[in-house]
């Protein structure tokens, strides 16, 4: 496998019919607060911005500056589901929810290359999953990217908000100083309820 991802899958969809070819992923699967978000990106193939790479690959800085390339030349539609989906459905079924509502905020797509080993259900266009597709292509990385920027921004302002529990540093994942708060602090209206820290902190057995 390449060190880098390419359009080669982007490139087979167009060769087998396919106009409007989006890459889609998600973030936030694992935190214990705040929304899973999505993004589904269209590239212009001659306007691909250097240095695509997984998101989880890059700098804080270099996945910024790259988001901002990709907004420039790209079209792209960014979802989420909420934390009361989330708990509600499951987180897996929450992310492929958003995924669906990233790939419908895009006009008239054709093909969608889906980040992972499964394809949402719904999806109102042929859809094709591409395992750690992030690292393999140029439309899943530009998705990656600008997903987790999106939703690390959210959880910057949702930290303010709420400052106890450090999501402006650790996004909502399950960090020391965020379990310590949990602790400290309580439950946030913010936090997923069916996450078993969480779980266990609300309902935990009386002695």
């Amino acid at each position: 496998m390449s060190d880098a991802p390419d359009d080669s899958f982007e490139d087979a969809a167009r060769q087998g019919g396919a106009r409007r070819v989006c890459g889609v992923d998600e973030v936030g699967r694992g935190p214990l607060a705040g929304p899973v978000t999505a993004a589904a990106v269209i590239l212009d193939p001659d306007r691909i911005p250097p240095g695509l790479q997984d998101s989880k690959k890059l700098t804080a800085k270099r996945r910024a500056a790259l988001a901002a390339d990709i907004h420039a030349v790209a079209e792209v539609s960014i979802a989420h589901s909420s934390v009361e989906e989330i708990d509600s459905l499951n987180i897996l079924r929450a992310a492929h929810l958003a995924m669906g509502r990233a790939v419908a905020g895009l006009q008239g797509v054709d093909h969608a290359l889906i980040d992972g080993n499964c394809i949402p259900d719904g999806l109102p266009c042929a859809a094709q999953s591409v395992i750690k597709g992030d690292a393999r292509s140029l439309s899943i990385a530009a998705a990656s990217i600008v997903a987790k920027v999106c939703r690390d921004a959210l959880m910057v302002d949702l930290a303010q908000q709420h400052p106890g529990y450090r999501w402006d540093s650790n996004a909502g994942y399950g960090s020391r100083a965020h379990l310590q708060a949990l602790q400290d602090i309580g439950v946030s209206p913010h936090h997923r309820r069916s996450f078993k820290p969480v779980h266990n902190m609300l309902y935990q057995e009386k002695v």
